[in-house]
Protein backbone atom coordinates (compact mmCIF):
# COMPACT_ATOMS: atom_id res chain seq x y z
CA UNK A 1 0.00 0.00 0.00
CA UNK A 2 1.11 3.43 -0.62
CA UNK A 3 0.20 6.84 0.66
CA UNK A 4 0.18 9.48 -1.89
CA UNK A 5 -0.51 13.00 -0.89
CA UNK A 6 -0.65 15.64 -4.04
CA UNK A 7 -0.60 19.35 -3.98
CA UNK A 8 -1.14 22.07 -6.56
CA UNK A 9 1.57 23.94 -6.52
CA UNK A 10 -0.45 26.53 -8.31
CA UNK A 11 -2.01 27.61 -5.11
CA UNK A 12 -5.57 28.85 -5.19
CA UNK A 13 -8.74 27.15 -3.84
CA UNK A 14 -7.35 23.89 -4.82
CA UNK A 15 -4.06 23.93 -3.01
CA UNK A 16 -5.15 22.09 0.23
CA UNK A 17 -3.13 18.40 -0.30
CA UNK A 18 -5.51 15.43 -1.00
CA UNK A 19 -4.02 12.40 0.39
CA UNK A 20 -5.37 8.46 -1.34
CA UNK A 21 -4.20 5.52 -0.30
CA UNK A 22 -3.27 3.24 -3.44
CA UNK A 23 -2.85 -0.55 -3.43
CA UNK A 24 -2.76 -2.98 -5.68
CA UNK A 25 -4.18 -6.77 -5.93
CA UNK A 26 -5.08 -9.46 -7.76
CA UNK A 27 -8.33 -7.37 -9.01
CA UNK A 28 -5.99 -4.48 -10.19
CA UNK A 29 -5.14 -1.08 -8.50
CA UNK A 30 -7.44 0.41 -5.88
CA UNK A 31 -7.56 4.39 -5.12
CA UNK A 32 -8.87 4.44 -1.36
CA UNK A 33 -10.41 1.03 -1.58
CA UNK A 34 -12.20 1.66 -4.85
CA UNK A 35 -11.04 -0.21 -7.74
CA UNK A 36 -9.54 2.01 -10.21
CA UNK A 37 -11.36 1.86 -13.91
CA UNK A 38 -9.95 4.26 -15.38
CA UNK A 39 -7.33 3.50 -18.24
CA UNK A 40 -3.01 4.75 -18.54
CA UNK A 41 -1.46 4.85 -21.80
CA UNK A 42 2.32 5.88 -22.01
CA UNK A 43 3.08 8.57 -25.05
CA UNK A 44 6.20 8.69 -24.18
CA UNK A 45 8.85 8.14 -21.11
CA UNK A 46 7.07 10.74 -19.01
CA UNK A 47 4.22 11.82 -20.45
CA UNK A 48 1.01 9.74 -20.13
CA UNK A 49 -2.75 10.22 -21.39
CA UNK A 50 -5.33 9.03 -18.17
CA UNK A 51 -9.20 8.78 -18.51
CA UNK A 52 -10.49 8.46 -14.99
CA UNK A 53 -14.08 9.39 -14.21
CA UNK A 54 -14.89 10.03 -17.58
CA UNK A 55 -12.52 13.08 -17.96
CA UNK A 56 -9.08 13.34 -19.68
CA UNK A 57 -5.99 14.47 -17.99
CA UNK A 58 -2.41 14.84 -19.66
CA UNK A 59 0.35 14.22 -17.63
CA UNK A 60 3.71 14.73 -17.50
CA UNK A 61 6.43 14.06 -14.80
CA UNK A 62 8.72 17.01 -14.87
CA UNK A 63 11.11 16.30 -11.29
CA UNK A 64 11.36 13.24 -9.90
CA UNK A 65 13.19 11.77 -6.72
CA UNK A 66 12.96 8.05 -5.95
CA UNK A 67 14.92 8.52 -2.99
CA UNK A 68 12.66 11.10 -1.59
CA UNK A 69 9.81 9.50 -3.12
CA UNK A 70 8.59 12.52 -4.60
CA UNK A 71 7.43 14.13 -8.09
CA UNK A 72 6.65 16.88 -9.61
CA UNK A 73 4.43 16.98 -12.89
CA UNK A 74 1.68 19.29 -14.52
CA UNK A 75 -2.05 17.70 -15.01
CA UNK A 76 -3.64 19.76 -17.49
CA UNK A 77 -1.50 22.45 -17.38
CA UNK A 78 -1.70 23.03 -14.01
CA UNK A 79 1.56 22.05 -11.49
CA UNK A 80 1.47 19.03 -8.66
CA UNK A 81 3.75 18.15 -6.16
CA UNK A 82 3.26 14.57 -4.67
CA UNK A 83 4.88 12.54 -2.25
CA UNK A 84 4.28 8.27 -1.61
CA UNK A 85 5.01 6.69 1.32
CA UNK A 86 4.71 3.12 1.54
CA UNK A 87 4.33 0.96 4.35
CA UNK A 88 7.79 0.96 6.11
CA UNK A 89 7.94 5.14 5.94
CA UNK A 90 3.63 5.08 7.55
CA UNK A 91 5.37 2.27 10.18
CA UNK A 92 8.18 4.53 11.10
CA UNK A 93 6.35 7.89 10.84
CA UNK A 94 3.86 6.23 13.50
CA UNK A 95 6.55 5.14 15.76
CA UNK A 96 7.59 8.88 15.87
CA UNK A 97 10.82 8.15 13.23
CA UNK A 98 11.85 9.31 9.70
CA UNK A 99 13.26 7.66 6.78
CA UNK A 100 14.58 10.41 5.23
CA UNK A 101 18.13 10.67 4.10
CA UNK A 102 18.70 14.27 5.17
CA UNK A 103 16.68 15.20 8.00
CA UNK A 104 16.85 18.34 9.69
CA UNK A 105 17.07 18.22 13.37
CA UNK A 106 15.85 21.56 15.86
CA UNK A 107 17.30 19.86 18.87
CA UNK A 108 19.01 17.12 20.36
CA UNK A 109 17.69 15.55 23.92
CA UNK A 110 19.39 13.65 26.16
CA UNK A 111 18.09 10.07 25.83
CA UNK A 112 18.47 8.80 29.05
CA UNK A 113 20.13 10.45 32.47
CA UNK A 114 24.06 10.59 32.62
CA UNK A 115 27.63 12.65 32.57
CA UNK A 116 28.76 14.28 29.42
CA UNK A 117 32.48 13.34 28.94
CA UNK A 118 33.09 15.08 26.46
CA UNK A 119 31.65 17.41 23.26
CA UNK A 120 32.32 17.03 19.89
CA UNK A 121 30.98 20.07 17.91
CA UNK A 122 30.94 23.69 18.23
CA UNK A 123 28.56 26.94 17.93
CA UNK A 124 28.33 27.63 14.13
CA UNK A 125 29.50 23.94 12.98
CA UNK A 126 27.50 22.27 10.15
CA UNK A 127 26.86 18.38 10.79
CA UNK A 128 25.34 15.76 8.84
CA UNK A 129 22.84 12.73 9.78
CA UNK A 130 25.56 10.36 11.81
CA UNK A 131 27.88 12.70 12.94
CA UNK A 132 29.03 12.56 16.49
CA UNK A 133 27.79 15.17 18.54
CA UNK A 134 28.82 14.17 22.24
CA UNK A 135 29.77 11.78 24.27
CA UNK A 136 27.15 10.69 27.37
CA UNK A 137 28.96 8.08 30.03
CA UNK A 138 25.41 6.44 31.73
CA UNK A 139 25.78 3.30 34.19
CA UNK A 140 29.66 3.05 33.35
CA UNK A 141 28.67 2.67 29.31
CA UNK A 142 29.90 5.45 26.94
CA UNK A 143 27.24 6.59 24.72
CA UNK A 144 27.96 8.77 21.27
CA UNK A 145 25.11 10.49 20.67
CA UNK A 146 25.02 11.12 16.92
CA UNK A 147 22.87 13.80 14.74
CA UNK A 148 19.67 12.31 13.31
CA UNK A 149 19.96 14.75 10.61
CA UNK A 150 21.65 18.01 9.24
CA UNK A 151 22.05 20.97 10.95
CA UNK A 152 24.12 24.24 12.09
CA UNK A 153 24.77 24.29 15.84
CA UNK A 154 23.10 27.00 17.21
CA UNK A 155 23.92 26.55 21.05
CA UNK A 156 25.26 24.18 23.49
CA UNK A 157 23.53 23.61 26.64
CA UNK A 158 25.33 21.17 28.44
CA UNK A 159 29.73 21.69 28.90
CA UNK A 160 31.94 18.34 29.50
CA UNK A 161 31.87 16.79 32.82
CA UNK A 162 27.97 18.15 33.44
CA UNK A 163 25.12 15.71 34.73
CA UNK A 164 22.17 15.65 32.31
CA UNK A 165 18.54 14.12 33.26
CA UNK A 166 16.58 12.21 30.21
CA UNK A 167 14.63 14.78 27.76
CA UNK A 168 16.85 17.54 28.63
CA UNK A 169 18.01 19.35 25.45
CA UNK A 170 21.84 19.49 25.47
CA UNK A 171 22.21 21.36 21.74
CA UNK A 172 19.86 23.45 19.56
CA UNK A 173 20.57 23.65 16.19
CA UNK A 174 19.57 26.82 13.28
Amino acid sequence: MLKITIANENGGSEGAPHTYDLSQSSAGWTINDRLFDGDVVEISGNKFHVIWKDKSYNVEIVESSLAEKTFHMVINGRKYATLAKDQIDLLLEGMGLNNQSSQKINHVKAPMPGLIQSISVSVGDHVQKGDILLVLVAMKMENMIKAAGEGIVKSIKVSAGETVEKNQVILEFQ
